[in-house]
């Protein structure tokens, strides 16, 4: 007997209650497990995450071994800048964020998880930071006014919210003229097993609620940002211990040598308006992928 499809409002609610437990795990269990859901894996480390440790401003009570990327490592934030971060959880992003930024600028993290922000916040009170909050609220209806952000960080929340196209509209309105995002999240390419794409904790597992890639860059594109750019992509491998709760041994072969792909990306995009804050092509640094109708800032195809 098949099952409904959950509503938007459920799935919500079933990430709240889910990162609601997730606040009291430990980060070991989160790194081996899909974003601290989808059940535990003994053979593999940090199915997702990346090393936070050697970053400027890395705290480690903040740490929750939820993330799939380093956003704010490629966010260009500057002295004085005014960031956001999305899905904030215990506040390891904006901690990160607050050293580039200084004390003269400021950092708001947004979550609608309240033991998320409670842990933030008294996260933020024991490293006596006074710049750094920490507000209660949905990122598709941001508690923030308009054009107030010089930069926005997440770290693997938006495959989590099942209205993506409301939170990049959300994005670009709070953003100011010339502002910009570095996010790190989960894409697909090809389409996962019903078993996994219909699973709540999948989905809360930062795996289900993930769309296709190039559907996820045209998001962007369709909210009006301008230079997007691939700064870094990953593949990520679900292990064999995770994939058997839901999968048959016929179905781990052919999910394992088939087409479908699980990656983690991170996409800077700038909103249109003057900006002298950084050069925008730094070889070095950002790479792209044309495969994926994504380019380089500055050669205007995107």
């Amino acid at each position: 007997m098949k099952t409904r499809p959950k509503s938007p409002e459920e799935l919500k609610e079933t990430v709240r209650q889910k990162y609601s437990q997730i606040s009291d795990q430990g980060k070991d269990y989160n790194a081996r497990s899909c974003c601290g859901a989808g059940g535990e894996s003994t053979k593999v480390y940090n199915i997702m995450t990346d090393d936070y440790s050697e970053l400027e401003g890395y705290n480690a009570d903040a740490d929750l071994g939820l993330g799939c990327g380093l956003p704010t490592q490629f966010a260009k934030i500057k002295k004085g800048d005014t960031v956001i971060d999305l899905g904030s959880g215990a506040g390891n992003d904006c901690f990160v964020a607050r050293h580039e930024t200084g004390s003269e600028g400021k950092v708001i993290g947004i979550d609608f998880t309240e033991p998320m922000i409670h842990k933030a916040r008294q996260n933020a009170e024991k490293l006596g930071f006074n710049n750094v909050e920490f507000r209660f609220g949905d990122i598709e209806d941001m508690p923030v006014s308009d054009n107030i952000a010089d930069v926005i960080v997440s770290n693997c929340v938006l495959n989590l919210v099942p209205n993506k196209p409301k939170v990049f509209s959300e994005m670009h309105r709070v953003l100011k003229p010339g502002g910009h995002f570095s996010i790190s999240d989960i894409v697909l390419e090809g389409d996962l097993p019903a078993a996994l794409q219909n699973d709540a904790e999948m989905y809360a597992g930062c795996v289900a609620g993930a769309i296709q890639k190039d559907e996820y860059l045209g998001l962007i594109r369709n909210a009006g940002f301008e230079n997007i750019t691939l700064q870094k992509e990953k593949p990520i491998e679900l292990p064999e211990d995770i994939l058997s709760q839901y999968l048959d041994e016929d179905e781990i072969a052919e999910f394992n040598t088939g087409s479908v792909g699980i990656y983690s990306i991170t996409v800077f995009a700038q909103k249109s308006g003057s900006s002298e804050r950084f050069a925008l092509k730094d070889e070095a640094e950002v790479s792209a992928d044309s495969e994926s109708g994504c380019c380089t800032p500055g050669s205007g195809c995107c």
